[in-house]
């Protein structure tokens, strides 16, 4: 090889590796970037248990999202396990319950709360930044509360999470209606992420008690080519 070959060469190879972002999952970089601020995990726990049971929190958000005996649910985002015992509750023996973290610590903590309450029809997964990793066309139900504002690749994400609907499945997500900065997300904004990645809204519903509001999604269309999505630009 010659010299100027060698050095073309050389070049090539310093190249390889360090197009993109280095602060974003390689599985990401063919998505686009949030246009707007995300809020970090300060905490697993929104609220008590007992303070979210006086309130009749989860029986009000799984009454409203359709969720009955014998369904297959995701609990995304599930923390210390809040929801996931009270679905696993619902969906009874011939339901399953899949709860998810992406904090590694957290799931560990959640695995051995579903061993000691011996909830049989509960697993627990460690999810990532841009993937729930949930099997296909298994779900009729996934939940996101109190954490949609939290990811921080929400086209991969929702893009991910598409397949593992069934026909009539839905994502329900519960947030705040303020900035996402402020650990919340305002209903236009979340409505226009989901739908540039092929989701239809389908509700959203004040519910203060549990915090702000809860919105309703189907698919609506095949998933988009992750380099056709546009990044939503509505801030607030």
């Amino acid at each position: 090889m010659t010299r100027s070959g060698l050095l073309a060469l050389m070049v090539l190879l310093a190249g390889c590796g360090t197009s993109g972002d280095p602060h974003r999952p390689a599985s990401a970089q063919a998505f686009p970037k949030a246009d707007r601020p995300v809020a970090p995990i300060v905490s697993t726990r929104w609220s008590t248990e007992e303070a979210r049971d006086r309130l009749n929190e989860a029986d009000d958000i799984m009454n409203l999202a359709g969720i009955r005996r014998g369904m297959t649910v995701a609990d995304i985002g599930a923390g210390e396990g809040y929801y996931t015992v009270r679905l696993a509750k619902r969906v009874g023996p011939r339901g399953r319950v899949l709860a998810e973290d992406v904090l590694p610590e957290v799931i560990d903590a959640l695995g051995q709360r579903v061993t000691r309450e011996d909830w049989k029809n509960v697993s627990v997964k460690l999810g990532t930044a841009d993937d729930p990793k949930l099997p296909a066309d298994s779900f009729d139900r996934v939940l996101m509360v109190h954490m949609y504002h939290e990811i921080t690749e929400p086209y991969a994400f929702l893009w991910n999470l598409h397949p593992a609907l069934k026909k009539d499945g839905e994502v329900i997500v519960v947030d705040a209606n303020r900035p996402t900065q402020q650990h919340g997300t305002p209903p236009r904004l979340l409505a226009c992420e989901f739908a540039a990645v092929g989701y239809r809204l389908e509700q959203v519903i004040a519910r203060p008690d549990a915090g702000g509001y809860l919105a309703r999604f189907r698919k609506a269309v095949a998933r988009p080519k992750p380099e056709s999505i546009v990044a939503c630009a509505l801030r607030g």
